[in-house]
């Protein structure tokens, strides 16, 4: 999978995090595969955790439209000027391109900017996309912790906008998580929704 890089920014992101997001990822396949310091077998990746923020409509992890279900994970913010909003289409879509088999998949965005992305803001952007996304959010310290459970970076950018508004820094990527939530692939901004389908598909 290719990471289509150029010098502008993403996500409110610098370039130069969006190739953290890749070595991250990268470091993170070696170490799978070699299994770890000076081990024989490889080793499963170990990232995420069962997400316990609440959703658009207030469920605490979803209630059960998660439950059995595998997961296309995404970090941003609604406010995201053209990033978020495109790898939130190419989720959807990829989701919608498996048929009856995207039954067996939720797509899932949890913001990392907590301060104005309220309950009912989610639920508005949620609905501009997929009708089975769900949107999280959650205290400051809630979303802290399950972004560094998926070792997401963010922070607020310090990028001059011109305005009373701001942007956020933050690791671009989309998890696919298994329904006992385990690891299982990760995808870049830039991958297609037939690319990230091909892989659901071996999965399902």
């Amino acid at each position: 999978m290719t990471d289509p890089l150029d010098q502008r920014p993403f996500w409110g992101a610098t370039p130069l995090f969006v190739l953290m997001a890749v070595a991250v990822a990268v470091v993170l396949t070696v170490w799978a595969l070699l299994g770890g310091a000076g081990q024989q077998k490889p080793q499963p990746v170990v990232l995420g955790s069962p997400i316990t923020l609440a959703d658009q409509y207030g469920r605490r992890g979803g209630g059960d439209a998660m439950a059995g279900k595998f997961l296309l994970v995404t970090f941003g913010y609604t406010f995201c000027p053209d990033v978020c909003p495109t790898i939130l289409r190419d989720m959807s879509a990829a989701v919608d391109l498996l048929g009856d088999e995207g039954e067996k998949v939720v797509p899932v965005f949890i913001t990392i900017d907590p301060e104005r992305d309220t309950q009912e803001r989610m639920k508005d952007y949620a609905a501009h996309f997929h009708p089975r996304l769900l949107a999280f959010t959650g205290a400051p310290e809630e979303i802290a912790a399950t972004a560094g459970d998926f070792r997401i970076y963010y922070a607020r950018s310090q990028v001059e906008t011109g305005m009373d508004d701001y942007l956020m820094d933050h690791t671009a990527l989309v998890f696919l998580m298994a329904p006992d939530g385990s690891y299982i692939a990760n995808f870049f901004y830039g991958t297609t929704p037939e690319n990230m389908m091909m892989v659901m598909e071996q999965h399902l």
